[in-house]
């Protein structure tokens, strides 16, 4: 495909929740002491939020009861595509909570590939999904 041909599409709100369902394997961008910081995370998608399975540190403090953007994509290096799905949400440490979100996310199979510590839950409400791909 040559560069002229080339452009970037939307992804309408379903084709993001299609990608964010089929994938595992994202990227949790926070803010920690005032710099932006990104972490590989494992997660899964429930259709209406994304949980991840992590142990306690940075992520998680920085994350809990704050805004956060959560990225996925997909590369097509040969045929120069590519998408990416964006969400910018709100954190919450889901591990000791009491309300049904939590207690749901909780039941998720999430399945980190770091070796198992204590086990903490976070679970990101999204406010904004957007979605690219590269045609």
């Amino acid at each position: 495909m040559s560069e002229a041909a080339t452009r970037l599409v939307e992804l309408s709100i379903e084709e993001c929740r299609q990608l964010l369902g089929a994938d595992h394997l994202g990227r949790l961008a926070v803010i920690v002491n005032g710099k932006p910081d990104l972490f590989p995370v494992n997660y899964r998608f429930d259709g209406e939020r994304i949980v991840i399975r992590t142990v306690p540190g940075t992520k998680l403090s920085a994350a809990n009861l704050a805004s956060v953007a959560f990225e996925i994509d997909g590369v097509d290096e040969g045929g120069r595509r590519g998408w990416s799905v964006v969400v910018h949400g709100l954190g919450y440490d889901a591990t000791d909570a009491l309300d049904p979100k939590s207690e749901l996310v909780r039941s998720l199979p999430v399945d980190p590939w770091v070796p198992p510590g204590e086990v903490h839950w976070l679970r990101i409400e999204p406010r904004v999904i957007t979605g690219r791909r590269l045609a």
